[in-house]
């Protein structure tokens, strides 16, 4: 299967209702085998204001990643230091937004002198971070909405390939 091609560009401010629309999906789609319904609507409500999830994504470095010129996911980089959001659309889902949505944060964080990258990486995307070298630190518990939900703090030095077993 060949993979479409993935463009990357800066958040604009007329972005926030397609964001906000690709980020419940995410949630209510993605991670319904890691969550219950109860806390995908709590934590899906974070972008029930668009306007104000727009000003969120604004705050932080937001690149967009699109597949035909639409929307497939975003992610955003909080204070050169920390992958705050990560998510993409359930129908573009394995077609490679996310890693070239991680990759490009990877290499503008380490741009602007960032050792380090760190992400509070959801049950569903534990082994997306594992795959592209995060290590988890620490597992968390976040209220959303009255809803408990978990996490695992994950981190990734930056400018070096993780360490391999050599076998010989």
């Amino acid at each position: 299967m060949t993979l479409p091609t993935v463009t990357l560009r800066p958040y604009l401010p007329e972005d926030a209702p397609a964001l906000a629309a690709i980020f419940q999906a995410a949630v209510m789609v993605l991670t319904e085998d890691d969550y219950s319904a109860d806390q995908r609507e709590a934590w899906a409500a974070a972008a029930d204001d668009a306007d104000a999830f727009g000003e969120k994504l604004a705050a932080h470095l937001t690149l967009i990643a699109a597949i035909d010129g639409d929307p497939a996911g975003f992610a955003t980089l909080k204070e050169n230091r920390m992958v705050e959001m990560l998510y993409v659309h359930p129908d573009c889902a394995g077609m490679g937004v996310g890693t070239a949505l991680l990759d490009a944060l990877e290499k503008l964080a380490g741009a602007r002198g960032a050792q380090e990258l760190s992400v509070d990486a959801s049950e569903t995307a534990l082994l997306f971070f594992e795959k592209h070298g995060y290590t988890p630190e620490r597992r968390n518990t976040v209220m959303r909405n009255g809803e408990f939900l978990s996490n695992t703090t994950m981190t990734k030095r930056l400018g070096s390939e993780p360490a391999r077993k050599v076998t010989s």
